[in-house]
C-alpha cells in the first residue's frame, strides 16, 4: 500500500494550504483561532505531519476564504494517475 503522506498529491495541497493562508494574510495562530485549534494544530497540517480528510479540509478553505475546489484541483494534478492507496 502507498503512503499519501509526502506524496506528491499531499505536498501540492500542503503548498496549497499555506500559500492560501498567506494570500489571507494570516498567521498560523490566528487560523489556528478561527479553526478554535491550537496553533500547533495548523503548524502540524502546514508541516505535513498531519493529513486532513475532507470534512477538515472544506472547515479550512472556509477559514481561509478560499475555493475546496482550488485546494482540490492543485491536489489532483499533483497525485500520480498511478497512485494506490
Amino acid at each position: 500500500m502507498a503512503k499519501t503522506i509526502r506524496s506528491s498529491g499531499h505536498e501540492a495541497l500542503r503548498e496549497a494550504l499555506i500559500a492560501a493562508r498567506k494570500t489571507a494574510g494570516l498567521t498560523q495562530d490566528q487560523l489556528a483561532k478561527r479553526l478554535k485549534q491550537h496553533q500547533s494544530f495548523v503548524a502540524r497540517v502546514e508541516s505535513g505531519e498531519r493529513r486532513i480528510d475532507v470534512v477538515e479540509l472544506i472547515v479550512l478553505a472556509r477559514a481561509l476564504g478560499t475555493d475546496t475546489a482550488g485546494l482540490l484541483a492543485a491536489t489532483e494534478s499533483a497525485t500520480e494517475p498511478d497512485h494506490r492507496i
